[in-house]
């Protein structure tokens, strides 16, 4: 749903370095648009460079669809009806044009952005959680979903397309919401999808070498600048000060500043860590110092959680919550897919995550490890049509850190299921590490329930919040959620 209808360009430029190079100032637009299919009578049209396809390519085909006005990077030849606005980026254009096109919808609520290599989706929710719990309406734009109101919108990309981003917030306002919770990832902000718009409180959880290759960053400086750029647009920002590169993301900064960690000085501190085993159960006690001062319990397992909650705590401090509405969403915040911890025995642990790449199946183990427990047991496959080396890197890993490892299916696509367990295996075989090959995912879940064992520790990898399984171009529905009610005889989980 647009808020605005129609806008002049005079209006929609206003207030920005874009520039009006022919053309009608006063020519009003009726819908702002990036894919030339779109277009329509009285339409804006914006040309956007991408990877493999040029905007600049379709200008022809806009007009004649009845484009009232082009933006571009590049000369162009369009009527003398149609006017051109020329900018340097298009894509930072857009945003501009897009914040504008939907009234500036951030400066209505209070936007939370949070960048970080880890930690990002379990933290947005768990700030949803707690400000919630505290009488706030709070949207949420992540890498699972879009939250407005009731609805729930799957999510494409973990930062959408800055049109897309206005749209929700526009929405969100005219939902009655106080405050909007997003991650934001290094290429949207590299790609401008936030560009237009001040973040109330801008967040950083952690960095360490992800996302860098074609298509993507260049190299770890790249990353880390782009990551530091959320920090020149909002008003405050928090940080996790035991991160070693905290000075890097601080530098250029524009924002007042809060700290929160467990091994450094800091705004709020965690201390009395108590990592918690019981029949079944996961989970983690500790008292937090400094801005704040009390006990807190978390129900999933993890230093990493004390680091997200600690993060959490310091956001809903900005916002004056209540000490005793904190403590209740924080034992209550939980994730779909993220460390989350399914009840199906007395006797061993069960949890579901998205650990996807050895580096998330790693930090998973490691801290799992923490709680001492009988045996860790993995279940994991690698999707298809996806790079080798990421199955020879998850299958030594799970060969190191994990007592047991069950090499299964994920979404293997177009490629062929046992092809991709073969990868796997020649990774693992680089280890000592015991493992069992079972093709079919539910079979390979049931038989990690039928073995596990008093003091088991059973993760299901891979699949997190997803709730089915690709194969050969199509998705059939498969929730591992209800393989495991199914397996132990309830109807819930």
């Amino acid at each position: 749903m647009q808020t605005v209808r129609t806008q002049t360009i005079r209006n929609l430029i206003k207030d920005t370095d874009l520039k009006l190079v022919s053309g009608n100032a006063d020519t009003e637009i009726t819908s702002l648009v990036y894919d030339s299919r779109k277009v329509t009578k009285g339409s804006l049209y914006v040309a956007i460079v991408g990877a493999n396809v040029d905007g600049h390519d379709f200008i022809a085909q806009a007009v004649d669809a009845g484009a009232a006005g082009v933006v571009v990077e590049k000369d162009v030849e369009v009527p003398d009806s149609v006017a051109v606005i020329k900018s340097d980026d298009t894509r930072e254009a857009l945003a501009l044009l897009s914040a504008a096109w939907f009234d500036h919808p951030a400066d209505k609520l209070k936007v939370i952005g949070i960048t970080g290599t880890k930690g990002k989706t379990t933290t947005t929710y768990m700030i949803k959680s707690i400000l919630e719990n505290a009488g706030k309406k709070v949207g949420l734009i992540g890498t699972i979903e879009a939250i407005i109101g009731d609805r729930h919108i799957p999510a494409l990309n973990t930062t959408p397309e800055s049109y897309i981003v206005q749209d929700y917030l526009s929405q969100m306002a005219d939902a009655g919401c106080d405050a909007a919770v997003m991650e934001v990832s290094s290429q949207a902000l590299k790609l401008h999808r936030v560009s237009g718009m001040t973040f109330e409180i801008g967040i950083f959880t952690n960095i360490s070498p992800d996302h860098i290759g074609p298509n993507e960053h260049k190299d770890f400086a790249e990353y880390l600048y782009c990551k530091s750029l959320l920090f020149q647009q909002c008003r405050h920002g928090i940080f996790n000060a035991d991160d070693e590169n905290l000075e890097g993301i601080l530098k250029g900064h524009t924002c007042t500043v809060n700290t929160y960690g467990i091994e450094k000085k800091a705004d709020f501190e965690a201390h009395d860590i108590e990592l918690v085993h019981k029949p079944g159960y996961l989970g983690v006690n500790y008292k937090v110092t400094g801005e704040e001062n009390f006990d807190v319990t978390i129900d999933v397992p993890g230093r990493f959680s004390v680091y997200n909650s600690l993060c959490a705590i310091a956001v809903c401090h900005f916002f004056g919550v209540s000490v005793e509405a904190m403590q209740k969403a924080l034992k209550a915040a939980k994730v779909k897919g993220r460390i989350e911890m399914v009840k199906v025995s007395d006797d061993f642990a069960l949890m579901i995550d998205y650990a996807h790449n050895a580096m998330a199946l790693e930090s998973l183990l490691t801290s799992i490890r923490e709680y001492n427990p009988g045996r860790i047991v993995t279940v994991f496959g690698c999707g298809g049509n996806r790079s080798k080396l990421r199955r020879y890197e998850m299958g030594e890993v799970s060969g190191k850190l994990s007592d047991f490892t069950i090499i299964t299916s994920d979404n293997p696509r177009f490629e062929d299921p046992e092809a991709i367990m073969k990868d796997i295996e020649t990774g693992i075989k680089k280890t000592d590490g015991k493992y069992i090959m079972i093709e079919d995912r539910k079979e390979a879940i049931k038989y990690a329930i039928e073995h596990g064992q008093k003091g088991d520790v059973i993760i299901l990898a891979g699949k997190g919040h997803e709730d089915y399984q690709e194969i050969k171009g199509k998705k059939y529905p498969m929730d591992e959620r209800v393989l495991i009610a199914d397996k132990i005889g309830r109807a819930h989980v």
